[in-house]
């Protein structure tokens, strides 16, 4: 199992910052993809940003392109997503997930989730 835990969220105004962290432990050697998903009131879970280790490759949603950065530290323990440029629409609780790959935007490719961490902007 791979434990996730997700800390960094908080309110901001709009055009604002915040930093998203998510620390994994267990048996991260089976995750080949993380990523950050996100879901406001009455929405659906929409994928934000992903990132493949070992390929080096991230993607995001088109909605948070160039304002958003997904990372991971040297060790592959702690996943990092920088919000900047914040607006009212961002306002969501934020998931870090794990799995094996495939879409990095669909929530049934992710097998670990955290408990969520709420980032509000006004």
């Amino acid at each position: 199992h791979v434990q996730l835990v997700e800390s960094g969220g908080g309110s901001v105004q709009t055009g604002g910052s915040l930093r998203l962290s998510c620390a994994a432990s267990g048996y991260t050697d089976s995750v080949y993809c993380m990523g950050w998903f996100r879901q406001a009131p009455g929405k659906e879970r929409e994928g934000v940003a992903a990132i493949y280790p070992g390929a080096r490759r991230t993607y995001y949603a088109d909605s948070v392109k160039g304002r958003f950065t997904v990372s991971q530290d040297s060790a592959k323990t702690t996943l990092y997503l920088q919000l900047n440029s914040l607006k009212p629409e961002d306002t969501a609780m934020y998931y870090c997930a794990a799995g094996r790959g495939g879409l990095w935007y669909d929530a049934a490719e992710y097998n670990y989730w955290g408990q969520g961490t709420q980032v509000t902007v006004s």
